[in-house]
């Protein structure tokens, strides 16, 4: 494979306007004699391990009975979602994760590969289905054992029993080691008591419990003899058949959201609700009917982390859905740009088409290729869930490494959905506003994202400590002098990847020299080193700050570290933009079709020097890349961004959308067909003879 920096430098446009006008770039990589990419085989790639699920998937979500119908008031639209989560019972749709004695497929990564995909039809429908089979379903299957399946697991799979996943409390959003809500033990009846002291303990933004939870999986405090053994998950009826609560329960409706109005949010309450020992989720911990306490997992943190990595597929389908939906803000962004045209190049010639525009160019280009790397690291995440879910590879330490993974990649591909639905809807213009174009819709049900499953800053900051241990564990009975020529980045010969550690040569010296730069130190293995050097020094930074807290009171500690909270942050968004850009050049390397390599290759050193060019200033701080270097970034991206103009619609297109998953008129071809219109008036107008004189021709003469 070659890199973008060793190809022949020759132009990516194939003709220019007449002498005066502006260069005209070529629309297509047939245009401009490029190499091109088989979008067929680039679709697979992009689907994934799970591609004839995600497929099959899709075409179920052609039926418009599945799609979000604009401007409907919120209590159809949570009608029509749940009348939709009806129609993927009857298709085999909420059985892929479940037991096969249950009726259920036991495909765990089919499960999400699928459920993602939803996203393209309605967000709503998307987030309701995994409320119900993902949260509420997995908890009774994940926390629960055979007693509790054979109960409840056949009539939530077939909706019989809608159900509430109730963790997250209006107090205690991500923190849920500290929530209030009490379960506590009384042996005379053998019977769980379930409270929730103050308002703050009142459990919120819980989807099914506004309207149509039958039941909810409560996250409380577990009480027995007087001993608080941390959070436990209990199975709770709260509605009759009727639909109204039963006795002790209460609740409220949050209303009318930001987005994902489909779904059913709301708040619910305790009053001493009284439920069966039996309905204690007791895989990881039980209480006798004399209430003694037992667990095969004596430590009570390990045991609390536990019971919450059974629950991380939340995680890593928000990671794929972002992914999905922003990949189809691009494709609509992208279509309209190769159609629009928007003022003439100033010499009376065609006005040029959006994407021909360098800043557009820039606007939307690099953002593809972030969106392309995100798909190559969610099959990665993805393959690592299902063989942990499976019992494949299900050890602590795999456990361990897909949280992390989990973690580093959702804040991510989360944020980066908002940045580029709203970067997709300005490129779009007016036109990007309306909301048949699907583009402000999408960024108002996406953006509750980057809160779902825990803010995106707690998960970067667990995967920051987890960096520092895995830091520490290198140097374990290392001596003073060791860990100093590390401190320095004298010894450094081992990157962060993935959760664990991979063998790195040196770290990277700069070539110092500026012509050498653009044409050396670009390539694949220079982008790695000053990717993969920067977690390295980052992480260093950080243990070494953090190293007197050690001698420190628990509060000193605790201010140290929260002097070095950010940086440790940015070190873990480092890890994973790296881990994203090695997923990306691993996925490449799997491709047999050179040409595909070659195009797929430009638009992974875009994703890396975009990386790089976001952090120049962190480069040129410590050392890594001299100012000549700094500079040529910048100017080699606009290259990139040249050579790629001519692939973008066949980019676009492998995603794989049909019309019926798109549905925004501005790419359907209706843009074209306006424009051609215009044109051909203008040219016929011209033709007759009636073409009027501009004022401005008339003063040059």
């Amino acid at each position: 494979m070659t890199d973008a920096a060793v190809r022949p430098n020759k132009p990516a446009t194939s003709k220019r306007t007449p002498a005066g006008g502006a260069p005209t770039a070529a629309h297509t990589a047939e245009e401009a004699s490029e190499a091109r990419i088989d979008v067929a085989a680039v679709t697979r790639a992009l689907l994934g391990t799970w591609a004839d699920t995600r497929l099959e998937a899709r075409e179920m979500i052609k039926d418009p009975a599945f799609w979000r119908v604009d401007g409907m008031p919120m209590p159809e639209h949570r009608e029509r979602v749940l009348t939709q989560l009806h129609l993927l019972v009857e298709a085999g749709g909420s059985r892929r994760s479940f037991p096969k004695e249950y009726g259920g497929l036991d495909n765990n990564g089919a499960n999400l590969a699928g459920f993602q995909e939803l996203v393209l039809a309605d967000p709503s429908l998307q987030i309701k289905s995994g409320v119900q089979w993902g949260l509420f379903g997995s908890a009774i299957y994940q926390l629960g054992t055979k007693k509790h399946h054979d109960a409840w697991l056949p009539d939530v799979i077939s909706l019989a029993l809608p159900g509430a996943f109730a963790m997250t409390e209006t107090g205690h959003g991500s923190d849920v080691a500290a929530i209030g809500t009490t379960a506590t033990y009384d042996p005379e009846t053998e019977e769980f008591v379930i409270h929730t002291p103050f308002r703050g303990a009142w459990k919120d933004y819980l989807g099914n419990a506004a309207l149509h939870g039958k039941a909810a999986t409560v996250f409380a405090q577990l009480i027995t003899g007087g001993v608080n053994y941390g959070v436990h998950c209990f199975f709770v009826p709260l509605r009759d058949e009727e639909g109204a609560f039963l006795p002790g329960i209460g609740g409220e409706d949050d209303g009318v959201k930001g987005g994902l109005n489909g779904i059913d949010n709301g708040r619910l309450h305790f009053d001493h609700v009284r439920i069966p020992r039996e309905n204690l989720l007791n895989r990881y911990g039980d209480v006798a009917a004399d209430g003694t306490y037992s667990s095969e997992i004596a430590s009570p943190g390990r045991r609390f982390f536990t019971m919450l990595g059974a629950l991380v597929q939340g995680r890593v389908s928000l990671d794929g859905a972002a992914t999905t939906g922003t990949a189809l803000a691009l494709y609509i962004a992208i279509t309209y740009a190769n159609q629009r045209r928007q003022f003439d190049s100033g010499a009376g010639t065609d006005e040029v088409v959006l994407l021909d525009y360098g800043k557009h160019q820039r606007r939307l280009l690099p953002r593809l290729a972030q969106d392309y790397a995100q798909f190559f690291a969610h099959d990665e995440l993805l393959k690592k869930f299902d063989g942990v879910f499976s019992g494949t590879a299900d050890t602590p330490a795999e456990r361990e490494d897909l949280e992390t993974l989990a973690a580093a990649l959702k804040p991510l591909s989360t944020w980066n959905a908002l940045d580029t639905i709203q970067e997709a809807r300005e490129a779009c213009g007016g036109s990007g506003f309306l909301a048949e174009n699907r583009l402000v819709g999408l960024h108002q049900d996406l953006d509750v994202y980057v809160t779902f499953e825990g803010d995106n800053n707690v998960l970067l900051q667990l995967v920051g400590k987890r960096l520092l241990s895995d830091f520490a564990r290198q140097f374990k009975g290392a001596d003073a002098a060791a860990l100093a020529k590390y401190a320095v980045g004298q010894t450094a010969g081992k990157l962060f990847h993935g959760a664990g550690l991979r063998q790195l040569g040196q770290t990277v010296t700069d070539f110092g020299s500026t012509a050498r730069s653009v044409e050396l130190g670009l390539r694949a293995e220079q982008q790695h080193e000053l990717l993969s050097g920067r977690v390295q020094q980052m992480v260093a930074d950080v243990a070494g700050a953090l190293r007197p807290a050690a001698r420190m009171s628990p509060a000193e500690a605790a201010a140290v570290f929260n002097e070095n909270q950010t940086q440790l942050i940015e070190a873990a968004r480092a890890h994973a933009e790296l881990l994203q850009w090695e997923a990306f050049t691993d996925g490449i390397n799997r491709l047999e079709d050179e040409d595909t390599a070659h195009v797929l290759t430009w638009l992974r050193d875009l994703f890396g020097l975009s990386l790089i060019e976001k952090h120049l200033a962190w480069y040129l701080i410590n050392g890594r890349l001299s100012t000549q270097r700094a500079a040529s970034v910048s100017r080699y991206i606009d290259r990139l961004c040249a050579r790629l103009r001519p692939h973008a619609q066949d980019l676009v297109d492998a995603f794989g959308f049909a019309p019926e998953h798109v549905r925004a008129p501005i790419a359907s071809g209706a843009e074209r067909a306006r424009q051609d219109e215009a044109r051909a008036y203008f040219a016929d107008l011209a033709a007759s003879g009636e073409l009027p004189t501009s004022e401005k021709a008339l003063k040059k003469k």
